[in-house]
């Protein structure tokens, strides 16, 4: 346990230092007045905490502060990492069974889409789960051949289409091929850029009508691959997508190399969505389970 919380602790050292650095400032031991309100403000937007979050948990700490009777700005620590965390859910357990469970992977292009699936299927692959991969993003050519070197290098099997083929038929034979090789779990991956792409935005919902044909209950799960380092931008993307197909929840990309971590708060307020999964760091096994505590502990040092 204790080597996890190191890991996120290192995973959001951006985060805590660059943004959360400057609340031993703002918290020092001294009255607690507007501008200390205004600065802690401040602190939370520049973390992409989103302002309406950032203007709910200032709001909030000035009731705790009423109903306390607090008067110094360094007792206002232990409020901050209260408040911050009741707005941070758990994230649900996810079931991988029974088989086979059938996952639809979401995001734009460059979100390190491609990279979260094979740490997905590394994740899996620790859990004694059979997988088997849907190359449906046959809008680049390059997108196949990235997620097949990852295939290879997990020793997984991989079905593709010619480039520019229906990404739907490339998910409906995978889907067939997993049933009938009794394969735990399917991932169809999709192509990128669609919140920007009205045509491939409806592709999108015609793999996911698709997969559903293929087997009763597809896809069981709709996850989207945000990047946190483009912080409020990734929940313009967020939007579209959810808009698009029932996204249903969300894994939070090169985390550790964000200092904007606290879009986590925003998606969570804004779009109502679980974040299950953050990357935090570079190799195969630095997926971790979405941890609230680690989170709200590791970006405010």
């Amino acid at each position: 346990m204790a080597d996890l919380r190191s890991r996120w602790r290192e995973g959001l050292a951006k985060t805590s230092e660059i943004v959360f650095g400057r609340l031993a400032g703002v918290l020092g031991a001294t009255e607690i007045d507007a501008g200390t309100w205004e600065d802690l403000e401040a602190v939370l937007i520049q973390a992409d905490v989103g302002v309406a979050t950032s203007q709910d948990v200032v709001g909030s700490l000035k009731e705790t502060v009423r109903e306390r009777g607090l008067l110094r700005a360094d007792q206002l620590r232990g409020a901050l990492r209260a408040e911050l965390l009741a707005r941070v859910e758990q994230p649900p357990i996810v079931e991988w069974s029974p088989p086979p469970q059938v996952l639809l992977i979401l995001g734009a292009n460059g979100s390190g889409k491609t990279t979260t699936i094979a740490k997905l299927v590394k994740h899996l692959q620790g859990r004694g789960k059979t997988v088997l991969l849907g190359a449906a993003d046959t809008f680049r050519a390059a997108a196949s051949e990235q997620l097949g070197v990852w295939a290879e290098r997990l020793g997984v099997d991989m079905i593709s289409g010619a480039p520019e083929s229906d990404p739907g038929a490339v998910a409906f034979n995978t889907v067939q091929a997993g049933v009938a090789r009794g394969i735990d779990v399917i991932i169809i991956d999709t192509a990128g850029r669609l919140h920007a792409r009205t045509n491939l935005m409806e592709e999108l919902k015609k793999v996911h009508r698709v997969l559903g044909k293929a087997l009763t209950g597809a896809p069981h799960a709709v996850w989207l691959v945000l990047d946190a380092t483009t912080g409020q931008n990734a929940l313009a993307q967020a939007r579209a997508f959810k808009q698009a197909v029932n996204v249903t929840g969300v894994v939070l990309a090169k985390l550790d190399a964000s200092a904007r971590g606290g879009m986590v708060l925003a998606i969570q307020k804004e779009l109502g969505l679980p974040i299950l999964f953050a990357g935090l760091g570079e190799a195969l096994g630095d997926l971790e389970i979405f941890d609230p505590d680690a989170f709200v502990s590791g970006i405010l040092g």
